[in-house]
């Protein structure tokens, strides 16, 4: 088997992306489907979001693969548990898990309020920590599962406390449940991408930041989704058994200053 067959191997296997309406959930969603999956579950969150879910269905289902479209709110355990049974409903299995949930606050550490601390754990830590509990539980022998932290998790940088805090936990839950399970073959990372051009990126960003943060990296600019998508099938593949428990760093030599 090449190096290429084995990249591309996901055939007859099923996964869940959560948050894959649009940016990287989609990409990753769509990925899996072309390269062999049988099922892919499209989670999103609530109706604003049932249009853009609607299309990584239908990209899904161009690959031959069958969607399955599953509105949760994430940061609450019953929603989680929810997912994963209609998971193993629709298809009666579980081999691949990727969670590309999250939200930035960016502010300075002095005005962060209650309710950004509160809101900004949900979602980075509480609802990763949850998803990836059900998983063990469910995942079939060999199975990936994968969360999306960020590059500031590495960073001296100011205003991304928050943030940056709240991802943190993903590496110590990635190396304490690949302890657990890594016995029966499966593999936990976390990977961690540098700012990318994406509609998650903007809402925070100002013209003078976005080139800041381009030029952190030597190459001067931001990253493209389709170079962290490599990524992740690699990991997702038969030739990713032997990554476990990491947070890979995927930035363009992204560098605090």
């Amino acid at each position: 088997m090449t190096t290429s067959d084995m990249i591309k191997n996901n055939d007859g296997q099923v996964a869940v992306v959560m948050g894959a309406t649009r940016n990287q959930g989609r990409a990753y969603a769509v990925m899996l489907a072309r390269n062999g999956c049988r099922g892919v579950a499209v989670h999103y969150h609530g109706e604003a979001s049932r249009g853009e879910a609607e299309e990584t269905a239908a990209e899904i289902k161009h690959h031959g693969a069958e969607p399955l479209l599953f509105s949760a709110d994430l940061t609450q355990v019953a929603d989680v548990a929810r997912l994963f049974d209609a998971v193993d409903k629709t298809f009666g299995q579980l081999d691949i898990v990727v969670n590309t949930v999250g939200k930035v606050v960016k502010k300075p550490f002095v005005e962060i309020t209650e309710a950004d601390f509160d809101q900004s754990f949900a979602i980075n830590s509480k609802a990763a920590f949850f998803c990836m509990q059900e998983a063990a539980k469910r995942i079939a022998d060999n199975g990936r599962i994968i969360n999306i932290g960020t590059t500031l998790q590495a960073a001296t940088t100011g205003l991304y406390a928050i943030y940056a805090g709240s991802k943190a936990p993903l590496e110590h839950f990635t190396r304490a449940l690949a302890k657990e399970i890594g016995h029966r073959g499966i593999t936990v990372n976390t990977v961690a991408p540098g700012p990318l051009n994406t509609s998650f990126f903007y809402p925070v960003e100002s013209a003078e930041s976005k080139a800041f943060l381009s030029g952190m990296s030597p190459q001067n600019r931001l990253g493209e989704i389709d170079e962290i998508t490599p990524l992740i099938e690699f990991l997702v593949s038969p030739g990713g058994s032997w990554v476990t428990a990491q947070t890979l760093f995927i930035n363009g030599g992204f560098i605090a200053r």
